[in-house]
């Protein structure tokens, strides 16, 4: 048995170098690295792979099933990718959704907001997803100088230079160096109208607005937000004046001759590549005595961010004076936006029928980057004590800031 087994000819397998996991849905391994040589395996979105070899940008890999081909770097996810998109994948299940948005076309979903990231799905033509997220990324990125799928080799051990021996008749002194011409501080003048012209500042690099969005399967990652586009109602969409609509959500419906209409809140957008989500916020409302939407509340010049949410929203209720206050639960919606002073606070507002009423707002912390997941967050300051005030009380405090302007006192 034992020289039966030395007599294998079945070759050692070769040693791997390092280990990478599949980034796109199906990936083709070929025998050589030409597109026209043959696939020897196909590859699903996840399967861990063996690192053999290193030429240039492309890998030999091996599967489970011992299948040996070649591939493209870019096509592959590192350990630390793969958790970063499970991780992503786990954020995203519980993240409020923002609006339902399609696409023309066939839309390719990266695992990060990179043109060079992999695309591990597709979504068809007219499918509906959840838009969850948004954020600016750069066009070109050093992604790829940053992956490692294998490990740079251990430098090789410095030989130790031979003794020589002491030369018999040692060398000549060196010459002492030529002293500078008396005039030196005038050659090194520049010369009249070589003056250097003033450096501008570099463009900043392109940029693209990135969309992260959860399919009905519950997979979630990156598409560029210019190829897809929110499914409100063209009834309501018509009226987005050249802006791009970010999210929206209905506050109610009503009957109008046997047909169900929406009340509509969305948020838009009018310069693309901006930090924040939405610039600006409007409420429709159905007529029933005219039969066409119409504008109920607007806001505009606003830095605002994800999530906006509809909920029920504590109202102050009337009573009587020098009673207890008292709160009644109405329907409404908050957003978050950002205040003069930098910092962030969320807005409360109620929906009453065709009235939207503004609560008063409260400060909240800053969440880290969905794109980047920062550790930690940064704190919000004490903002200025407006939530929560009545009607009559911001009546007197602006009033009182008038007289103040206008009279000194």
């Amino acid at each position: 048995m034992l020289l039966l087994s030395a007599c294998s000819s079945k070759p050692t397998p070769k040693p791997a170098i390092g280990e990478a996991y599949v980034g796109p849905a199906t990936l083709n391994l070929r025998r050589e690295i030409p597109l026209k040589s043959a696939v020897v395996a196909t590859v699903k979105h996840g399967e861990r792979l063996e690192i053999l070899r290193v030429r240039r940008s492309f890998l030999l890999v091996r599967t489970a099933s011992g299948a040996e081909g070649w591939t493209d770097a870019r096509q592959l996810l590192t350990t630390e990718e793969v958790g970063e998109l499970r991780k992503l994948e786990e954020e995203a299940r519980n993240m409020p959704s923002q609006g339902v948005a399609s696409t023309y076309d066939l839309l390719n979903v990266h695992t990060a907001p990179d043109r060079l990231a992999p695309s591990f799905l597709q979504i068809k033509e007219g499918e509906k997803v959840d838009v969850i997220g948004h954020c600016v990324a750069p066009r070109v990125s050093s992604r790829s100088a940053r992956r490692k799928l294998v490990e740079d080799p251990a430098p090789a051990p410095r030989k130790t230079p031979r003794k020589t021996k002491p030369e018999k008749f040692p060398p000549p002194p060196m010459p002492a160096p030529p002293k500078l011409p008396d005039n030196w501080l005038e050659l090194s003048k520049r010369p009249a109208g070589l003056e250097p012209e003033s450096e501008s500042a570099p463009p900043p690099p392109p940029s693209d607005d990135w969309s992260l969005v959860r399919t009905a399967s519950g997979r979630s990652g990156w598409v560029l937000t210019r190829r897809i586009y929110m499914a409100i109602p063209d009834e309501v969409a018509q009226y987005a004046e050249g802006k791009r609509i970010t999210s929206y959500f209905s506050l109610g419906t009503v009957e109008d001759g046997g047909q169900i209409k929406h009340h509509w809140l969305w948020t838009t957008i009018e310069q693309p590549l901006q930090p924040y989500q939405f610039d600006g916020l409007r409420v429709f409302v159905w007529s029933l005595r005219r039969h066409r939407y119409e504008t109920a509340y607007r806001e505009r010049n606003l830095k605002g961010f994800y999530p906006v949410t509809v909920h029920t929203v504590d109202m102050p209720a009337p009573g009587k004076k020098g009673a207890a206050p008292k709160t009644v639960q109405t329907p409404g919606f908050s957003l978050l936006v950002e205040g003069k002073d930098g910092l962030r606070y969320r807005r409360d507002y109620a929906f009453l029928g065709n009235i939207v009423k503004y609560l008063g707002q409260t400060p909240v912390p800053i969440p880290a980057k969905v794109s980047d997941r920062a550790a930690g967050s940064v704190q919000a300051g004490e903002p200025k004590q407006t939530g929560g005030q009545s009607f009559i009380d911001r009546v007197k405090h602006t009033a009182a800031q008038w007289r103040k302007r206008i009279f000194g006192k």
